[in-house]
């Protein structure tokens, strides 16, 4: 999932990065790699809100003249993904506990952005709301 984001060049010098498609994703540096490290950041502390929350996440849109694009991590990618589908399909994390029969606790690590979870944990996962996760190479 790459995210396009504006970065802004201040009169003090430095530049604030927005990104339009997460709001709540607002960061800036005094220089433009210190700021492309920073939006890294501050988009992947962004999804936060919406895995809190229990918000969908938007997906990335395509990029506009002028914007950059930003990676989320694949990890965290895979669990917007989840998350997302989760919420479609209004299923809570204890009813995909039961699903995937395991404990209620391994599921709220599995959808914790802050917890390093196995890609084959995230396949089960999926396969257990009826999706399936594929990967590809490009």
């Amino acid at each position: 999932m790459k995210y396009p984001a504006t970065f802004e060049p201040t009169k003090a010098g430095g530049y604030v990065v927005t990104f339009r498609d997460i709001p709540e994703a607002i960061t800036q540096g005094d220089t433009e790699a210190e700021a492309l490290d920073m939006a890294a950041d501050a988009l992947l502390t962004a999804m936060d809100f919406y895995f809190e929350d229990r918000r969908p996440v938007p997906m990335p849109s395509a990029a506009a003249k002028g914007e950059r694009l930003i990676d989320l991590p694949l990890s965290a990618s895979a669990k917007v993904l989840l998350l997302n589908e989760m919420l479609a399909q209004k299923i809570r994390p204890v009813d995909l506990a039961r699903l995937m029969g395991i404990k209620p606790q391994e599921v709220n690590r599995i959808v914790d952005l802050e917890h390093a979870t196995k890609i084959d944990t995230l396949a089960a996962a999926f396969k257990a709301v009826g999706r399936e996760l594929d990967l590809s190479v490009s």
